[in-house]
């Protein structure tokens, strides 16, 4: 039921909600004192850019009590329920249908277009969703080792509810509205091996020691003036790249491409602002970084920002690809992630101006954590058996359990920029799922700060790759078959993540080398077919 504030008073950003389409209305009365109401709808992109830069530091609400906002000066806003608004907003769209879409174990959007008046339904009650979403691989192969779907129990369907909150309409197709979806158990729990639940669990776990996980993520890419036929045709070799030659920071192939740029920008009007974007070094190689945001938000974006890409690259003739490392000789692609934490006023509790590196206790901490949990962690960043290939030396990604003040060859960069002080979490590749990426680099970090773990080892200020070579440091995992083995042995992770969410994940990765195990590469036939 819409509710309705009698008094009216101007309204402040703090009185949105956290999540969700928010509208507002002002009312006056008439000299038979019969109040007249008028809505002002925000447009759903705008507003989710709105609340994202709001100052946490902005006069809050003293309390909050159903649908009403309750002002520290007793004012009272006059405010409506998420829920009929964006019904509201819905009925009178153009669009015949709404796109709903979730995350599968691979980060793979997957959904479906509903109509209007399912739509109503599934916002009220949810829907049903073939519980294959987590039964299968990114190649739609079904696991056969894994305990909560299969043929055992028949593919039943999985609750999936929408997330008000995510209402965005997509600018490059009709406008059409879009939202994200989690799923649930029948009870209303969250389901734990759904990637979203478990961002919003390690987010929980943080805001109840009053942390506000805050970060951005950056993501480079490759190119090619391709499609999904071209590309089988040609057995995925030979592409035509979207530029040639190694020209990072090139002004003169992004003005070459400028309308494939200027489309990306588009995504600011999808609620997915990007504060740079630039050719890295490779052929056809962009990077993009997303603005800094909330963890949940920042996941949002990112598979947002991946799908996204895709969808208006193939507009232009341009397949975009994620894959970690496509080609041997040339850099593979990262998914960096910049991360602190928070205090609930809006306090950076990473920066001490006053300490060394003008890192904090709480920083350092942080970074032990991570530290100290990469090996085990590392398949939450690097899922794929070719995110190993991106990970060896010398080729702009880390392969050592290291730090450093502004390293890039480290694993962890720590940026002193004031109150903007962070680390970049340089581990992952392009290819991870954002949201569980996400989760576990900050599930790691909390570990370390809830355990006040001590950062013993020095920063790193020359070369990382040399330091493991005179053995003054540990490798990494050089597989996914070594890391998930690793993963599988970790209580750390199931406390910090949930045991029915590891032992799926570990699940579907031992699938995952299992079925390239299984496969005669080219290189076997070069090496062995006539000299062995």
């Amino acid at each position: 039921m819409i509710n309705l504030f009698q008094k009216t008073h101007k309204l402040n950003s703090s009185t949105f909600l956290k999540n969700g389409l928010k509208s507002y209305c002002t009312s006056s009365s008439n000299n038979n004192g019969n109040k007249t109401i008028k809505l002002d709808f925000i447009e759903p992109n705008k507003y989710r850019e709105k609340i994202n830069n709001f100052s946490s530091t902005s006069p809050k609400p003293a309390s909050t009590s159903g649908n009403s906002l309750n002002s520290a000066d007793d004012s009272v806003y006059s405010v409506l329920n998420t829920e009929d608004l964006i019904l509201n907003q819905i009925k009178i769209s153009k669009s015949p249908f709404i796109k709903v879409a979730g995350a599968d174990i691979d980060g793979v959007l997957r959904g479906k277009y509903l109509d209007k008046d399912k739509f109503e339904s599934a916002v009220k009650k949810g829907f049903g969703f073939c519980s294959v979403i987590f039964g299968w691989d990114s190649g739609d192969v079904c696991y056969d080792n894994v305990a909560f779907t299969g043929n055992h129990t028949g593919y039943p369907d999985v609750n999936a509810k929408l997330d008000v909150g995510t209402y965005r309409t997509i600018p490059w197709e009709y406008d059409v509205p879009f939202f994200l979806m989690d799923f649930v158990k029948p009870n209303g729990e969250p389901l734990p091996i759904c990637p979203r639940q478990v961002l919003k669990r390690v987010v929980r776990m943080c805001q109840d020691h009053q942390l506000e996980p805050l970060m951005g993520m950056e993501f480079e890419w490759y190119n090619y003036r391709e499609d999904n036929h071209t590309i089988r045709e040609k057995s995925y070799n030979n592409l035509t790249p979207l530029t040639n030659g190694m020209f990072g920071y090139s002004l003169l192939r992004t003005s070459q491409n400028s309308e494939f740029m200027n489309s990306l920008s588009e995504l600011r009007g999808f609620g997915v602002p990007l504060e740079g974007l630039h050719t890295e070094t490779g052929p056809g190689v962009y990077e993009a970084a997303i603005r800094f945001s909330s963890a949940l938000e920042a996941g949002d974006r990112a598979i947002l920002f991946k799908q996204s890409a895709k969808e208006i690259a193939s507009l232009q003739g341009i397949i975009a690809s994620f894959m970690a490392k496509p080609y041997q000789h040339l850099p593979g692609c990262s998914g960096h992630m910049h991360q602190n934490f928070a205090s609930p006023d809006g306090k950076n509790l990473f920066h001490d101006p006053s300490a060394p590196n003008e890192m904090s206790e709480m920083f350092k901490s942080f970074v032990a954590g991570q530290l100290l949990l990469l090996p085990e962690f590392l398949p939450f960043f690097a899922p794929n058996i070719n995110s190993y290939k991106r990970l060896v030396d010398g080729y702009w990604a880390p392969t050592t359990p290291t730090w450093g003040i502004d390293n890039r060859t480290v694993a962890i960069r720590v940026l002193k920029q004031g109150k903007a002080t962070r680390s970049e979490f340089r581990v992952p590749g392009s290819d991870v799922n954002p949201y569980i990426s996400i989760a576990a680099s900050f599930a790691a970090g909390l570990y370390g700060v809830l355990n006040k773990l001590e950062l013993k080892s020095p920063p790193v200020s020359q070369n990382s790759y040399d330091l493991y070579k005179q053995g003054l440091v540990s490798r990494l995992p050089r597989s996914l078959s070594e890391s998930t083995e690793l993963l599988a042995k970790s209580t750390i992770a199931k406390e910090l993540l949930g045991a029915e969410f590891v032992d799926h994940f570990v699940e579907t990765r031992r699938w995952e080398y299992r079925q390239f195990n299984h496969q005669v590469h080219k290189w076997e036939l070069e090496r062995y077919f006539e000299i062995i």
